[in-house]
């Protein structure tokens, strides 16, 4: 399992650990992934993501998973994002 966002496609960084003696070590700044399921309002059922907590926030902030991701772009989102998104598409537009 990859440790990218499924949502925003954050994923892992990469800098340095610098000591006092300014010795440089390499370290990966992972991001804070959690398994969280959303809610579609169109679809009417659940599905179970990996975000990130700023994702998290970001699909609060938006009103929800259906907004969040009709405004999300299709190159960030995974593939089983990207198939939620177009299902969900489908569905209003049908209404």
């Amino acid at each position: 399992m990859s440790r990218r966002c499924e949502l925003t496609g954050k994923g892992v960084l990469t800098g340095n650990n610098v000591s006092h003696a300014k010795n440089r070590t390499r370290r990966r700044f992972l991001p804070n992934l959690n398994d969280v399921t959303l809610l579609s309002d169109t679809l009417g059922r659940a599905f179970k993501f990996r975000i990130s907590a700023a994702a998290m926030r970001s699909v609060d902030h938006r009103g929800g998973l259906d907004s969040f991701l009709a405004k999300a772009k299709d190159a960030d989102l995974s593939p089983a994002a990207a198939k939620v998104k177009k299902d969900i598409q489908a569905a209003q537009s049908a209404a």
